[in-house]
């Protein structure tokens, strides 16, 4: 047996884990640096390289350190911020890894929830959420789900929670698709709590190009905008990670 039903509940994945799950990019980045030193020797550009090269593979680190371990964001205490009233009856929305339920689970316990997994239904896996799955495996009665379709009745959730999930779906149409289900699953008045990292200035400088992975703010408001939800709070986790709750407007 592995994780949860062998060991009980995992501590929440930290630097470590994302240097584990990504080890093959790190694993490149270290011999270009190399690389790039040696050839630097006759070519002084490639110093240049080089340097940029070691400051991304180490401010990556330094910075999933104060997100992952050093800050509030795994303990989900900011949530009674940003989301006063409590999350009601909610679903969790992972893309195969969920460290947010159990949480949530346990701050809420009288608070119906249910857990929607998109990583079947993903078009495209990245190689490193497929070792973060094995590592973390799905919460018992977790829900197979897709973009196109979220388990539930119109009108029949409080609050939609999605940590670190929409990004992992690449086509444009896939994310409309999620946040209009969203929508519909929500109640007058309900709302959605996304937490993602954002494509921006401040991710840029610590992740290099594995920023573009993540999607820039504009694209939470269009979709937003688009699925007839109005941003309700924004604030940040430790600089990097962004929380938008967007509501569904209440019945007047």
């Amino acid at each position: 047996m592995t994780g949860r039903a062998a060991h009980g509940a995992l501590p929440p994945s930290g630097a470590r884990h994302v240097l584990a799950y990504n080890w093959p990019m790190y694993t490149a980045g270290s011999a270009a640096v190399l690389a790039g030193a040696v050839i630097g020797r006759r070519y002084r550009a490639a110093w240049a390289g080089s340097a940029l090269a070691a400051w991304w593979l180490s401010s990556s680190l330094i910075a999933s350190h104060r997100v992952y371990d050093r800050s509030t964001l795994h303990s989900w205490r900011w949530l009674d911020v940003v989301l006063p009233e409590g999350p009601g009856r909610h679903l969790v929305v992972s893309a195969g890894l969920d460290e947010a339920s159990e949480v949530l689970r346990a701050r809420h316990p009288r608070a119906p929830q249910t857990i929607a997994d998109l990583y079947d239904g993903l078009p495209v896996t990245e190689s490193s959420l497929r070792r973060a799955r094995r590592r973390v495996p799905p919460q018992p009665g977790s829900l197979t789900a897709w973009a196109q379709r979220l388990p539930g009745a119109d009108a029949s959730y409080d609050t939609v929670i999605a940590p670190f999930a929409v990004h992992e779906l690449r086509r444009a149409v896939d994310r409309e698709a999620l946040l209009d289900e969203c929508a519909r699953l929500l109640r007058p008045g309900g709302a959605v709590v996304l937490v993602e990292h954002c494509r921006d200035a401040a991710n840029a400088a610590v992740y290099g190009p594995g920023a573009w992975h993540f999607m820039p703010r504009g694209e939470w408001l269009r979709l937003a905008a688009r699925s007839g939800l109005t941003v309700a709070h924004e604030s940040r986790i430790a600089r990097y990670v962004t929380v938008l709750v967007l509501r569904r407007r209440a019945r007047t």
